[in-house]
């Protein structure tokens, strides 16, 4: 009959199907290559964005606490040894200076980098390494809140003083205009940027 199928029919069928389940297995093989390959080059790609990633952090770092340091000797090598001399200059003569005056009192906690202080006046001075319109927003608002992290100068006059290694552009003025006097960086020392008709906030 010629619809009979024969055993070499069924062999042949099956042959067949072998080699096709094999072609299969070799292409699901090669796909699974390939993407263990891509997944290997993912991988390494992102450990080497994270390596530097934790590079590029310990370097910010590194520079952060370069710019601390370089801020710190700024206040007390240059600003704090000036202070007096600056403010005797216009006439306040300051008798006790203090670095690093902290008030602990719960809810009024303050930490000023320098405290000068004359009869009942009294300047508080903050350094920065870069002065911007922040800064100069910002502490003005702590001195707001001066007298009562510091009661014991509740009857001063307290006025403010900002001193930074750079400015950023007209920010001298800026704090000019809000009352605060000016300490900048004037090659090894420092100097006063206001002029003698300037006329101090009081706080």
């Amino acid at each position: 009959m010629a619809d009979s199928v024969t055993l070499q029919d069924i062999y042949d069928l099956f042959k067949a199907s072998q080699a096709d389940l094999q072609a299969s297995a070799a292409e699901f093989d090669r796909r699974m290559a390939e993407s263990k390959a891509e997944a290997d080059r993912r991988a390494a790609e992102a450990d080497r964005r994270m390596e530097r990633l934790e590079q590029l952090a310990t370097n910010a770092s590194r520079e952060v606490s370069r710019l601390g340091d370089r801020w710190g000797l700024f206040v007390e090598n240059i600003v704090a040894p000036a202070v007096l001399r600056l403010f005797q200059e216009r006439g306040i003569e300051i008798r006790h200076l203090y670095r690093r005056a902290v008030s602990d009192i719960p809810g009024a906690r303050m930490e000023v980098d320098i405290l000068a202080v004359n009869g009942d006046v009294a300047v508080v001075v903050e350094g920065k390494s870069r002065l911007t319109k922040e800064d100069v927003d910002a502490f003005c608002e702590s001195l707001q809140r001066f007298k009562p992290a510091f009661p014991e100068r509740v009857n001063h006059q307290i006025y403010g003083a900002v001193a930074a290694i750079e400015c950023v552009k007209d920010i001298d003025r800026y704090a000019y205009r809000k009352g605060l006097f000016v300490i900048r960086q004037c090659g090894d020392s420092v100097e006063l940027a206001n002029d003698k008709s300037f006329q101090p906030r009081a706080w």
